[in-house]
């Protein structure tokens, strides 16, 4: 273990109560050609339910997904004390209100499917390209289409909802353009968590450009995790991929097991 990883242990090992954000395509679960497919790793889901049972932890997966979707890919129970942020923060389950997810304008759910449905038209020719629905918008997935492809699709989605919804936020990530008529992100999701639990320091991780919002909106007392290969990134730890990160997860629920804590907020 480096340095760098192992200050970053002691700091949130002693942690009064401390929140562990964590994405999950490719920071738990290996990315995938069906995105439905991803599950985590075994060493990551026995570290993430390691310590979603230590004294003052919280887990949550925040995630660009929809909550549904979240709960299906995570094999999330009804019984799990992990919390869960869907579509990038705009959707919340929490054991004791179960799902949290806000009354939206049905014109806006009337315009999601219509312009859904006019990018899966103009995209269906395009071999490798699949359009994801989601609760707020869409997603156009591009990692099994050819390069060229994959930009006649993301041009021909980017032309649809500018003329009808050039209002929707745009969010680019590795192999996929996602709109959406919401505007919340991964930072303000782990503000609403960290809030919710009371959190003294918060441990956040990712390793897509969507994460970077929330590495970028993370305090003195937390840490910042990047899974995989680094670009330009907010993160103060770095991890070559998903087994170490795991092992580092794992690292930090040992130093949390018999931890002696005061569950009521300061």
């Amino acid at each position: 273990m480096t340095p760098v990883e192992t200050r970053a242990l002691d700091r949130l090992a002693a942690a009064r109560r401390l929140l562990v954000a964590l994405d999950f395509d490719g920071t738990l679960s290996p990315l995938q050609n069906d995105p439905m497919r991803s599950r985590m790793l075994p060493a990551a889901r026995t570290a993430v339910e390691a310590l979603a049972g230590r004294p003052c932890t919280w887990v949550a997966l925040v995630s660009g997904r929809s909550l549904k979707d979240l709960r299906l890919i995570a094999e999330h129970r009804d019984d799990s004390a992990v919390l869960l942020a869907g579509s990038h923060g705009a959707e919340f389950w929490t054991p004791a209100a179960g799902v949290i997810a806000p009354d939206d304008d049905p014109a806006d759910i009337v315009l999601r499917d219509r312009l859904r449905a006019a990018t899966e038209q103009a995209t269906r020719h395009l071999p490798g390209v699949w359009i994801e629905p989601k609760t707020f918008g869409f997603g156009v997935h591009t990692r099994r289409a050819s390069r060229s492809d994959a930009q006649a699709a993301n041009d021909a989605a980017d032309a649809i909802v500018a003329t009808a919804a050039g209002h929707w936020r745009r969010r680019t990530g590795r192999d996929i353009v996602e709109y959406a008529f919401r505007d919340e992100g991964k930072d303000s999701a782990v503000a609403h968590l960290r809030q919710l639990v009371h959190a003294d320091a918060v441990l956040f991780a990712g390793d897509d450009v969507t994460d970077e919002d929330a590495l970028r909106s993370l305090g003195e007392t937390d840490v910042g995790v990047h899974v995989g290969p680094v670009g330009t990134t907010a993160a103060t730890v770095l991890m070559p991929g998903i087994d170490e990160f795991a092992r580092f997860l794992a690292s930090l629920a040992a130093r949390r097991r018999d931890r002696a804590c005061d569950e009521s907020p300061a």
